[in-house]
């Protein structure tokens, strides 16, 4: 029964750990974001027109992913197979009419219930987290009288054209002297503004953040290596505040446009912190100084270990274990962990706000969606921690042996998958 019990474990542990399984579940190009910056417009015949008043017209710059675009548009493959912004430029302006068409069907402005009118005025190429979006700019000429409200609604990019799914519109907007941020999804497909939005707006940054360290598969797998690292419950906390202050602190400055870094420059550096951890985890398990025996008085090697569950789960070890040979093995690492996680961890925060793709001036409204992104972000990861640091800790006192083949294994896939998305974001 034990036996069986230690090996399930083990094969849970390796499905949750499989490089392989992650990029088949949690891979960034299954699912895609639409970045939209929406305020009132001048008027060319509304109350707008002369000495700045208020104005029923709506200005919308909607960035989209260049070759999911022009694929949803079902044009050839010259078209989304472009490459270069020149290139690029001349497929879009060859094929205005499809992409309008298909952004207009998807992306309406109404005013009092009545739909705008839209126009295409502008199209560019942009650069979002190393890969091309088409950058379109629009008019929306509304009819009415300026005391009315706006809704945006978007169904851009969905489910049903089975290219990627759970697509998400993130908006910036400021209509109807209102300013704020707002998430859309096909369960919300549609902004109205007049609502008190604060509270709503709060929800869905937290679940957008939580969503992209779930579905950020690079994010996950550094977790994992430094849980699979981690011999007690003190390592894990200490760790992971470590992780939390540091991508918070760039996190926030990048967001707020303080600290800018290029895509070229932060996506391979994440990379590279995953293979490092993976790699010093991979060493010190094969040494017999981790992850079989925990640190608590035994080693894979040496059979099964002296400690208990509840050991690992002390702030502290016994004192006659900390006193043992395996601080001295393990003391460099011990040493810079905690710096080595710090300096990895200001470099993901940096990557967490590539991916919310919003970088504005300080604004309260702003700030409340930046920071229930990065509470959703650690929801997340906390409860990362409560599922697999407890599975962990049983596979090691229960099972040493299987615990060191197995977590060796789960290394070495974790640090060779890393290191080729290092010369893969490098060559990129």
């Amino acid at each position: 029964m034990r036996l069986r019990r230690s090996l399930a474990l083990a094969g849970l542990l390796a499905v949750v750990s499989s490089p392989a399984v992650g990029q088949a579940a949690w891979a960034h190009d299954a699912t895609s974001d639409v970045y939209a910056e929406v305020t009132a417009a001048p008027s060319s015949s509304g109350p707008g027109a002369e000495g700045g008043g208020p104005t029923t017209d709506v200005s919308a710059v909607l960035d989209l992913e260049y070759d999911l675009l022009m694929k949803s548009a079902w044009l050839r493959a010259e078209a989304y197979e472009a490459t270069g912004r020149a290139d690029q430029l001349a497929q879009l302006d060859e094929h205005e009419a499809e992409v309008d068409g298909y952004v207009t069907d998807r992306f309406a402005v109404t005013y009092d219930g009545e739909p705008c009118a839209p126009s295409l005025s502008g199209v560019d190429v942009v650069e979002r987290g190393e890969r091309a979006y088409a950058s379109l700019a629009y008019t929306f000429a509304c009819d009415g009288e300026a005391e009315g409200v706006h809704e945006v609604s978007s169904a851009l990019f969905p489910d049903a054209e089975s290219f990627v799914h759970s697509t998400e519109t993130i908006i910036r907007y400021s209509l109807d002297e209102e300013d704020g941020s707002a998430v859309l999804t096909t369960a919300s497909p549609t902004l109205t503004t007049g609502e008190h939005r604060l509270l709503k707006q709060v929800g869905e940054f937290f679940v957008l953040g939580g969503e992209h360290l779930l579905f950020g598969v690079d994010h996950v797998l550094f977790l994992l290596a430094l849980l699979i690292g981690a011999r007690r419950l003190r390592d894990v906390v200490l760790t992971a505040t470590a992780f939390t202050v540091a991508h918070s602190v760039t996190f926030l400055l990048a967001a707020l446009g303080v600290v800018s870094v290029p895509a070229i420059v932060v996506e391979p550096v994440i990379a590279a912190s995953i293979a490092v951890v993976a790699v010093v985890d991979l060493v010190l398990i094969w040494r017999g100084v981790a992850g079989g025996g925990l640190g608590l008085g035994g080693s894979a090697s040496a059979g099964p270990t002296s400690g208990t569950v509840r050991d690992a789960l002390r702030w502290r070890a016994p004192a006659g274990v900390r006193d043992g040979g395996l601080r001295d093995e393990r003391g460099a690492w011990d040493r810079w962990r905690l710096p080595v996680v710090f300096v990895f961890g200001l470099v993901h925060g940096v990557g967490f706000a590539g991916a919310l793709g919003i970088d504005a001036a300080w604004s309260w409204t702003l700030l409340w969606s930046l920071l229930s992104f990065n509470v959703g972000i650690e929801a997340v990861q906390l409860g990362i921690i409560a599922v697999v640091f407890p599975l962990l800790v049983l596979l090691r006192v229960r099972a040493p042996r299987t615990a060191r083949w197995v977590l060796l294994v789960s290394c070495a896939a974790i640090a060779a998958l890393a290191l080729y998305w290092v010369v893969d974001r490098l060559a990129g």
